[in-house]
């Protein structure tokens, strides 16, 4: 198959004048390098397109493709992770990955937890914060206060726990400020945390395994702050854990495998469960576009210690991408 590729390059933006932490989810050439190693590895021609404009331009010249894979981030707008899949899907052209509806929704992630707590799936207790506090809040504290719609752990700090009910009004402020975009605030969950990855689409979606997130003591506080995410060696330990060593990893992935078909997430992504002070597991967020850096995004790392090699789960993407299309993986 002729396969586009679609990604936001972090350094393009730099060298435009965007700053560090407004491009912290955008991709290294690394990522793409890699992407399209495989995709020729498996026999395929992969043409890069880039960013939305890119892609935009190229349609208007008439380019196309039998299929787009797409892990462009986007940097502007409350859906910029769909924009890539929306502009597709004038044009008819198949893509890996969850639509625009999806792409939207789990961008924020107020919108997700009501999505999973409407399922009947746990989630913690939340509200959102657009200026004064809700008078009171319906939970007791410690508060957990972060962007409504970052990703990579954006605007996730050490000040993000919070105990004291009266510093909550100021923290919010902050971030209303910093990131121009509502706060969501939770009941935090003060106990063990989880990612767990899956491949696949609706009643083919499989668990390709869990990792647990231990923090160590040089980590920047007891959260999975964009920081501790740059800088995770040395930071954050990695477990992989099955559910013949640890029973409660059977209930992480159940929540995890019936979250991402409640939201109707496709192809490949990552969903993040954090256990509660009584150890019962609760939905964090979701990352229907998780990052495929080699060696240091969650997803391949989760992969490979599960015996999933890079190569393999490219092409799990793409057989799931495929069979919505109608048929196999073709050359």
């Amino acid at each position: 198959m002729k396969i586009g590729m679609t990604y936001d390059l972090r350094q393009e933006y730099l060298d435009m004048g965007y700053s560090e932490l407004e491009t912290a989810e955008l991709d290294v050439v690394e990522t793409i390098e890699a992407i399209e190693g495989v995709l020729l590895e498996l026999g395929h021609v992969p043409v890069r397109i880039g960013h939305a404009k890119a892609l935009m331009k190229a349609l208007v010249k008439g380019e196309t493709w039998d299929l787009v894979f797409n892990i462009a981030e986007g940097l502007k707008g409350a859906a910029r992770e769909a924009q890539v899949p929306a502009i597709l899907d004038v044009y008819g052209i198949p893509y890996t990955f969850s639509d625009p509806v999806v792409m939207g929704l789990c961008l924020n992630k107020a919108l997700t937890k009501q999505i999973i707590r409407d399922a009947g799936l746990a989630t913690s207790p939340f509200v959102v914060v657009n200026g004064a506090l809700p008078q009171p809040i319906p939970f007791a504290p410690p508060f957990f206060a972060k962007p409504v719609a970052e990703g990579t752990g954006m605007g996730i700090t050490e000040k993000s726990i919070i105990e004291d009910s009266g510093a909550l009004a100021g923290i919010c402020r902050d971030l209303i400020c910093q990131f121009r975009q509502p706060v969501l605030v939770e009941q935090f969950l003060p106990g063990r945390e989880f990612t767990v990855g899956l491949t696949g689409t609706g009643p083919d979606a499989r668990i390709m395994g869990t990792m647990e997130i231990v923090f160590t003591e040089a980590a920047k506080g007891q959260t999975y702050s964009l920081e501790n995410k740059e800088n995770w060696k040395g930071r954050v330990a990695l477990h992989p854990m099955a559910a013949k060593e640890d029973p409660l990893i059977r209930e992480v992935e159940r929540l995890a495998f019936d979250s991402w078909n409640a939201l109707g997430c496709r192809d490949g992504g990552r969903i993040d469960i954090r256990c509660d002070l009584e150890g019962k597991p609760s939905f964090i967020e979701v990352n229907p576009l998780a990052g495929l850096r080699p060696e240091y995004s969650d997803l391949p790392i989760l992969c490979d210690y599960f015996g999933t090699s890079y190569v393999r789960l490219i092409e799990c993407i793409l057989n799931s991408a495929c069979r919505r299309m109608g048929g196999g993986v073709g050359k």
